[in-house]
């Protein structure tokens, strides 16, 4: 049996992922709402099984990393995944850098991390202001002081600081 936070996850990504994948429950006359919560936990389990094997999630300590593959610039990579339910990918230690990194190198493609320079120059925050306790900065990064906001994450797992406005992966954390 999938805990709520579990359940809670994996339906946020089944919604971000496959956009109309929560048609076809169907409430069987009669049923109690426990019934109708096994549908919807078994449809979700075959979900999570098809979207490994397609791999477009993955996971690390309790989240559920997910992508749909597309690009988009910091602001609308944060946006998409707010509105998915989940936040952007944001790594706190090196199993969730190694799942975004999985990401990154099926798809060849950088992805930005839910981190930016804070108010100060060269120093980095996550997006809700706490300070990084892990960090995987490319050789002599960060760089660009106050010029280079963003960061996003290179072929090989390393972070670099870059301006916001290109197009990068959007990879979402739930």
């Amino acid at each position: 049996m999938l805990s709520p936070q579990m359940f809670h996850r994996l339906l946020a990504v089944a919604l971000f992922l496959l956009p109309g994948s929560t048609q076809g429950f169907k409430s069987l006359p009669g049923k109690e709402t426990g019934d109708v919560i096994l549908q919807i936990e078994d449809r979700i389990s075959k979900l999570e099984r098809v979207l490994h094997l397609k791999e477009i999630i993955t996971a690390s300590e309790g989240k559920i990393f997910a992508t749909n593959g597309k690009t988009a610039d910091f602001h609308t990579t944060v946006k998409t995944c707010e509105e998915a339910g989940g936040s952007i990918a944001t790594p706190r230690n090196t199993g969730e850098n190694d799942a975004i990194l999985y990401f990154v190198k099926q798809f060849n493609r950088y992805a930005y991390l839910g981190i930016k320079e804070s108010l100060i120059p060269g120093k980095f925050q996550f997006l809700d202001g706490a300070e990084p306790s892990y960090t995987n900065w490319h050789s002599n990064e960060p760089s660009g002081k106050g010029e280079e906001e963003c960061v996003e994450m290179y072929t090989d797992g390393t972070w670099n600081n870059k301006k916001c406005n290109q197009n990068r992966l959007i990879v979402c954390q739930f």
